[in-house]
């Protein structure tokens, strides 16, 4: 039974969904956290938005974790130079919050440290104030990144800041 709750709601969950938790302004103002944040450290992150898994995904019971190290392959945040890159997915139909950090942090971050991060965007998120939840999230992410990684000679900015919306 609650697997078929889980697949309905990823199933009839309105693709447009995501635009109401994340408007434009609130978009822009995450990307400019991230351009920001990138300047301060070696480290890169990536913000990644999705309504809800494909049906495949839910029938067969994925979870968001499994998903959002799919992303994080998909949009290559394991491809930087040091190895720094740091995955925020939020999986709206789920309100589940997943960040997935590359090994050369994640040797120097624990478990801990990104899942405290993730409640305390969840929170914000709960009394829906995404834009809230996501620049301070953001900026948690900064500080661990800024103690652990600091910037190179030539800290190049290797990703892309703007949010990903997945399944549009």
């Amino acid at each position: 039974m609650v697997k078929l709750k889980r697949v309905l709601r990823h199933l009839f969950a309105p693709p447009w969904a995501w635009r109401r938790a994340f408007p434009q302004a609130t978009l822009d103002a995450i990307e400019a956290a991230i351009r920001a944040s990138e300047r301060r450290h070696g480290g890169e992150i990536r913000f990644a938005i999705e309504n809800s898994l494909p049906l495949a995904w839910t029938w067969r019971d994925a979870s968001g974790r499994t998903r959002a190290i799919d992303v994080f392959s998909g949009l290559r945040v394991w491809d930087t130079e040091a190895n720094t890159g740091v995955l925020i997915y939020l999986l709206l139909a789920d309100r589940d919050i997943e960040i997935v950090a590359d090994r050369g942090i994640a040797a120097r971050v624990t478990s801990a440290d990104w899942e405290e991060i993730a409640r305390g965007m969840e929170s914000a998120f709960r009394h829906g104030d995404f834009e809230r939840g996501a620049l301070a999230g953001i900026a948690e992410v900064d500080a661990l990144l800024a103690a652990h990684c600091p910037p190179s000679v030539h800290n190049r900015d290797e990703l892309d800041n703007r949010p990903a919306i997945l399944g549009r």
